[in-house]
């Protein structure tokens, strides 16, 4: 795999998770996804009460992961109420610490087509659904729980062109909610996470409870892939697998294939990489080589085995590998996950990286929720 410093990177296994002290605090999860913001609040010592995910394969993994404690709850969003939420956790409006949400983003992202889609129906991971208005059936849910806080994340498309009219339209839903509400552009790399992803975090707080939203402070050193790799064990199957589409499959035009795009690739290619896009020869016809010596760029649902071109290893001929991908995306190495290989990257592609969440629930733990425990307000 090459050299590599002694690396500082770490992730906390899953016993660990289940080990951890708790903070007192309690999290309401939707639009939870394989588990990936769970799993980093978990991390912080918070408890995940209850779950909301409609997507089944999504659902499988979850299952697989949460805690005993957790209720994971399948039904749409839009036939979910407050009421409901607040019966099964045996909360009282107003109680819940915080209220987490990563409504699907992929009407808003830079990634496609944006505006056609909005207002319609159409494949979402492996089900279809309306995607655009699900902010606010999250916005509508905490009108009625009314938590102290809330974190919501969406994609940075969110603020760019045509779609800048609905994130403003978003923070005026928030608000009116009766909240305190900020919105930042945070880069996963300088959270803990050994790869560029650019994420829009909301984090509000309740009117009437006086402080100010916050944000975690970035970290001096970004985790490289070579980093992160350190000691992971892949299987001789998958690499197989992976070895072979690369001999069979052609590029989207039909011609040539994939193994001869990355012959054309240099080995652990020395170019940096410019917020989530990689800069250099180091990038053909989608497949794009990782470099040992910085982070990985965004890690996307739809480039596992099967998809289309995506990440590949920095001086292996092949796609990265499920416990790669677990590593460059923060998710423990035990952490389980179902379905076939293209599934297994999809759930990692769509969260939001467990480290990246441990950060900014973190700081709202002790910027906020401690300071109102303690009347330091």
């Amino acid at each position: 795999m090459g050299t590599c410093q002694k690396s500082s990177y770490s992730v906390p296994s899953m016993e660990e998770i289940r080990n951890m002290k708790g903070n007192g605090y309690n999290v309401i999860s939707t639009f939870s996804g394989g588990g990936g913001s769970s799993t980093g609040y978990r991390m912080a010592g918070y408890k995940v009460l209850w779950a909301n995910e409609f997507v089944e394969a999504a659902q499988d993994t979850y299952n697989a992961n949460k805690g005993d404690h957790t209720i994971l709850d399948t039904r749409d969003i839009r036939n979910v109420s407050p009421e409901s939420i607040l019966k099964a956790t045996g909360l009282k409006k107003g109680e819940l610490d915080l209220f987490d949400g990563s409504p699907p983003c992929a009407s808003f992202s830079a990634v496609g087509s944006r505006e056609k889609g909005w207002g319609k129906v159409k494949k979402y991971s492996d089900t279809k659904q309306r995607t655009d208005d699900l902010f606010f059936e999250y916005a509508r849910l905490l009108k009625g729980l009314q938590p102290k806080t809330f974190v919501a994340e969406n994609v940075l498309g969110l603020i760019h062109g045509t779609a800048k009219g609905y994130f403003k339209m978003i923070l005026r839903e928030l608000k009116s909610c009766g909240y305190r509400v900020k919105a930042a552009a945070l880069d996963a790399s300088l959270l803990g996470v050994p790869q560029t992803r650019g994420r829009l975090i909301f984090v509000g707080v309740r009117e009437d409870l006086g402080l100010d939203p916050v944000f975690p402070k970035p970290h001096r050193k970004r985790i490289t892939v070579g980093e992160a790799l350190k000691g992971v064990v892949n299987s001789e199957e998958e690499l197989t697998i992976l070895r072979t589409e690369v001999l069979s499959r052609k590029s989207s035009n039909g011609t040539p294939k994939w193994g001869k795009i990355l012959s054309m690739i240099p080995k652990n290619p020395p170019k940096v990489i410019e917020g989530d896009k990689v800069v250099g020869p180091n990038s053909y016809f989608g497949l794009k080589r990782l470099s040992f010596m910085k982070p990985s760029q965004a890690i996307l649902a739809g480039n596992g085995v099967g998809g289309a071109a995506g990440a590949c290893h920095p001086v292996e001929d092949r796609r990265m590998s499920i416990p790669e991908i677990r590593r460059i995306c923060a998710f423990p190495d035990d952490y389980i996950l179902t379905g076939n290989l293209g599934q297994q990257w999809e759930r990692m592609g769509r969260s939001v990286p467990p480290l990246m969440m441990r950060e900014i629930s973190k700081t709202v733990q002790t910027e906020i929720l401690d300071k109102l425990r303690d009347g330091n307000t």
